[in-house]
Order: structure tokens, then sequence, then C-alpha cells
């Protein structure tokens, strides 16, 4: 487990690095740079290369991880196994282009009347798509690997810093909004060729495939889990991006930018799962070819618990300073109906970040194909509750459709996969960090009712007042949440690195 915690620990700190340069560049760049119309095109847009990226993988996200163990041989370089890499998801991209082509005349009616940007700029699609696409490939080579920080400096840090830059040259008129998009999709493309390099650079791929090594019953497993996984793609790859969609064509691209900022915030709270879910899959992999359940339960009980307990304090500390972030923020108020949206969006994503390994661990398993029933069940809930709850509560209905569908889709799941596995990823330790912050949530009504209106009369200033405040209470808070988990013990792995910070401070 130590190159676990080591790449977990480097890959989470390189996300939050990135994490805070894109809060600075949302809140301080991108609401004074762009319309929330136009920054509405660029999610959806981002969406729309998310799904045809993950559409043309045709399931070699999960199958390199799932094969990789079978052709591993670090002084064959594994048999040429990146190779196979490359090319089927170059197959997956020229088929669902073309799809993406043909139904280019009915998305567009779709989104025309509220929309309209969006059908300008639908030609974009194609090479944000391309390059989302590799980067996902090479950071799935680099996953195996057990090197997911450089990869992740690139997704996290250099995208985000080079996008910045396509901010301030739009910003200053040296480009128009046409050439912002250029450049923005430019951006990706430039971190796919960082990508490649780095691999390159690890000596272990190779783009000579050993014919002789692959057997007629790998090739057979291999082609009927590729297609098992093109089919649940289909619905597995869609879902996340429903409730952009379904809000651009029934509000239109302004309230998507409103609703986009909520999902930007609502990233911080997936951040910490994206390095250990990343760096833990390998082995959930390797534990479910050995047939080590124990091993595997093991991990997923792990990962489900700090993503649980991490999800919930940074949606704490978001939460107690939300207002505060609405009022200093460029065009705050325009933003400012997010508030609850990224509430309610927020406890989604805790539920599926810190239940979502359960989904890889199946993935991995014989009963694989199960995961296709609960993909299209969450996709089917998803659509008829957005279509349910959008007309009646708006961008919040649209969170709620969120939640709901994800509630809707775990109960069942984890039945099965206890059943059919023996694998559970819940704990009492879990209980307890529930029952800790919702009695910080409790505090948190108590503090602004009879705390905060003291600390507001300190200064004449209302923002710096409410900025005072939002300090002290979440420097008190904060304490006291690691205090009480410290002393709860609710993670040995938390204790440790509690006590090895608490030793560098003292020394």
């Amino acid at each position: 487990m130590g190159i676990v915690v080591r790449q977990s620990i480097k890959g989470t700190l390189v996300t939050y690095i990135g994490a805070i340069i894109g809060a600075l560049t949302t809140f301080c760049v991108v609401t004074r740079v762009l319309t929330a119309e136009q920054l509405g095109l660029t999610r959806v847009l981002v969406e729309a290369g998310t799904i045809l990226a993950g559409l043309s993988q045709l399931g070699t996200n999960l199958s390199i991880i799932r094969y990789y163990p079978y052709f591993k041989d670090e002084s064959k370089k594994d048999h040429g196994f990146f190779f196979w890499t490359l090319v089927v998801p170059f197959i997956g991209f020229l088929i669902y282009s073309l799809i993406f082509v043909l139904l280019k005349g009915p998305i567009c009616n779709y989104f025309l009347e509220k929309s309209a940007l969006f059908v300008d700029y639908y030609q974009f699609i194609f090479p944000l798509g391309f390059f989302m696409l590799y980067m996902a490939v090479f950071e799935s080579n680099a996953n195996v690997l057990m090197r997911i920080v450089v990869p992740r400096f690139v997704r996290e840090i250099l995208v985000r810093l080079l996008t910045l830059a396509a901010y301030f040259l739009y910003s200053f008129n040296v480009v128009d909004f046409t050439g912002f998009i250029v450049i923005f999709c430019l951006v990706y493309a430039l971190a796919t060729i960082v990508d490649i390099v780095y691999l390159f650079m690890l000596k272990r791929v190779s783009l000579k495939p050993d014919w002789k090594y692959i057997s007629k019953d790998l090739r057979r497993n291999y082609l009927s889990y590729t297609g098992f996984m093109v089919v649940s793609a289909l619905a597995g790859t869609i879902t996340p991006s429903i409730n952009t969609f379904f809000v651009s064509g029934k509000m239109g691209l302004h309230f998507t930018g409103i609703f986009t900022i909520a999902i930007l915030m609502v990233g911080l709270i997936e951040m910490p799962y994206r390095s250990l879910g990343a760096i833990t899959r390998p082995q959930v992999s390797q534990a479910m070819r050995d047939n080590n359940i124990a091993l595997a339960n093991k991990l997923c009980k792990s990962v489900a618990l700090h993503q649980f307990l991490c999800g919930l304090f940074v949606l704490f500390l978001i939460w107690i300073n939300i207002d505060f972030v609405f009022k200093i923020i460029p065009n705050g108020d325009v933003y400012a109906p997010a508030k609850w949206v990224f509430f309610i969006l927020g406890m989604a994503k805790i539920v599926y970040t810190s239940l979502g390994i359960n989904v890889i661990a199946i993935g991995f398993s014989k009963y694989y194909y199960y995961s296709l029933l609960f993909t299209v069940l969450l996709t089917a809930a998803a659509i008829i509750l957005n279509i349910l709850f959008i007309p009646l509560w708006n961008m919040e209905g649209a969170a709620i459709a969120s939640l709901t569908s994800y509630i809707i889709y775990f109960i069942p799941f984890l039945l099965l996969i206890y059943h059919k596995i023996g694998i559970q990823s819940f704990s009492m330790n879990q209980l307890k960090v529930l029952l800790v912050f919702l009695l910080f949530f409790a505090a948190n009504l108590l503090w602004s009712r009879f705390i905060s209106p003291f600390i507001w009369t300190w200064t004449a200033n209302e923002t710096l007042s409410i900025a005072i405040d939002c300090v002290i209470k979440s420097a008190v808070f904060c304490t006291l949440i690691v205090w009480i988990i410290y002393k709860l013990k609710v993670s040995v792995e938390v204790n440790k690195l509690i006590d090895r910070v608490c030793g560098q401070i003292r020394r």
C-alpha cells in the first residue's frame, strides 16, 4: 500500500493546487471576462467533447486496467500493450464522430431555441473530443504503471494555466471569441502531447505489438468485454452530462453558466477521489484477478471512508463561506442563484464518489455485465427526473434529479455486489463522520444567528466584516473537526498524517 499512499497524497496535492488555480480563474477571471451565456457554451462544449471521448474509448478506460496484469512484463515492454490502447480508441473515434455528424440536425434543433450559440460552435466538439480521448487513454496507461502524478499535473494544473492564458488573450482583445474557443481546444492538444512524451520517458511503453502473445482465449475474452463496455458506455458516458444538456435545452445557456459555477465548486469535492481512485483501480483489478476478495473489500472500504470524510469536509468548508464567495466574485449577484444547486449537487457527488469504488470492483469481476443493467437504470432515472423536476424547480430541480437518481441507482447495486462478491464498503467509521458533520452543520446555523452579527459590528466595511467572520468561523470549525476526527480514531491513515504534520510543526 506504500506506493498507493504516496502517489495518492502527491496526486491529491497536485489536484488541490490545480483546484486553487481553477477557483481563482473561475471566480476572479471567468465571471468577469465571459458572460453567463459564453460560460455556459464552454461547459456544453466540454460536456459534449467528454461524451464523444467517453464513447470513443470503447471501454479502454477500464479494459486497460482489467487486462494490463495479463500483459505486464517490464523486460518485454508489456508485450506492446500500449499499441492496442492507441488503436482501439482511434477506431472508436472514427465511428462516433460519424454518428455525431449524422445527428447534427436533431441535436442542433433541440438547442436552437434556447441555446443557439452552441449550434454555431458545434464543430468544435470533434477536436475537443479527440484530445480528451487520448488524454484519458494516456492517463489510464500511467495509472497501471503506478505513475499518476505527472498526468494529474497536466490535467489539473497545466490545462488550467493554459486556459487562464486563453482567458487573458480574450480579455485583452488579442483574439475574438471564436479565437478563444480555438485556443481552448489547443490547450487540450498540448496537454495530450505532454502526456505521451512522459509515457515514453518511463521507457515502459512500446508501439510494437507482440502478435504471438495474444492467445485466442485472451482475444475472445477481450472482445467480449469490449463489446459489453461499448454498450455500457452509451448510458454511462451520457449520464454525468444530462443535467447540463437539459438546463441548456430547457432554460438556455445563461442558466447553464450559472449551473456551471455550482458544478465547478462541486468538482472540489471529487478531487481526493480522482487521485485515490486512480491509483487504487489497478490494485482492485489485481485483487479481483487473484480472487483476493478480502483485499478488494479492504481497498473499497478505505476509498469509501476517506472520500466520504474528505468530501464532507470540503462541502462543509465551502458551504459555510458560500455567501461570501458570491459577494466578492465579479457579477456575483448573477451567479448567486447557484447556492442551493451547489449544496444538492455536492450531496450527490459525495454519494457517487464514496460508493463509486464498488462500481469499479464489479467491473473487474466476472459479474461485470450486471453494471450495464444498473447504468441503464441510472441514465433512465436521470432523464425522467430531469424532465419532471426542471419545470417544477428549475436548476434546483436538475440538481435534485441527480441526487435522487444516484440514490435509486446505488441501493440495489450495493445489495447486488454484496450478494455476488461479498464486498461492502460501509463501516461504523462512516457513521461517526456523518454525525460529526451533522453536528457542525447545526453549529454553523447557530454561529450565523448569534455570533456573526456580533463580529459584523467590528468594522463599518460590510465586506471586510463578512471576511473576518468567515476566516474565524472556518478556523474554529476546521480545527475542531480535525481534533474530533483524530480523537474518534476514524482512520489510522488520517491519524498518522495528522501526527506527521504536527511533528513537523513542532520541529
